[in-house]
């Protein structure tokens, strides 16, 4: 299992069904989540504390898309792909909110490799990725198909 440390860059030849990576971690508070929210998911669930509580969501809860980015961020440092993280499609789902004081990491799994046979530089790398919280709570689930790269002959 590789860690959220400068590891070497991965080719697609580096890498087996089963792999696993473990990234760094994100302390996220309210400020953040409020911030992101104004900016790019204005709804009061998300920006405002006090009318949160009384939403679905009974209480502040991230943007999805906040998670998102956050995992993203905390894929870049963790899946060391030579030629970095390029997603070609995938799915997504937010199974519980992500909360102030919630501690995010990610847990990505290769579950399958597919060569490319029109070129033959390349092939798709099918991910899963899991976010947790400190509690192991999953916040984020998403299977995604990556592009990775062989070593140049």
């Amino acid at each position: 299992m590789a860690s959220g440390t400068s590891p070497a860059l991965l080719h697609l030849d580096d890498l087996a069904v089963g792999q696993e990576f473990l990234s760094g971690e994100h302390l996220i508070d309210e400020e953040q989540i409020i911030a992101f929210a104004t900016r790019f998911d204005p709804q009061p669930f998300h920006t405002d504390p006090e009318a949160a509580r009384g939403s679905f969501f009974q209480g502040l809860a991230a943007s999805g898309w906040h998670t998102m980015a956050l995992t993203m961020n905390l894929l870049v440092k963790s899946l060391p792909f030579a030629q970095g993280v390029i997603g070609a499609g995938g799915e997504i789902s937010w199974p519980r909110p992500t909360r102030p004081g919630d501690v995010l990491r990610v847990r990505s799994r290769i579950l399958e490799i597919t060569p490319s046979r029109s070129r033959p530089d390349r092939g798709i790398v099918l991910t899963r990725s899991l976010t947790f919280n400190q509690k192991d709570e999953t916040l984020q689930e998403l299977t995604a198909k990556l592009l990775a790269f062989r070593r140049e002959a």
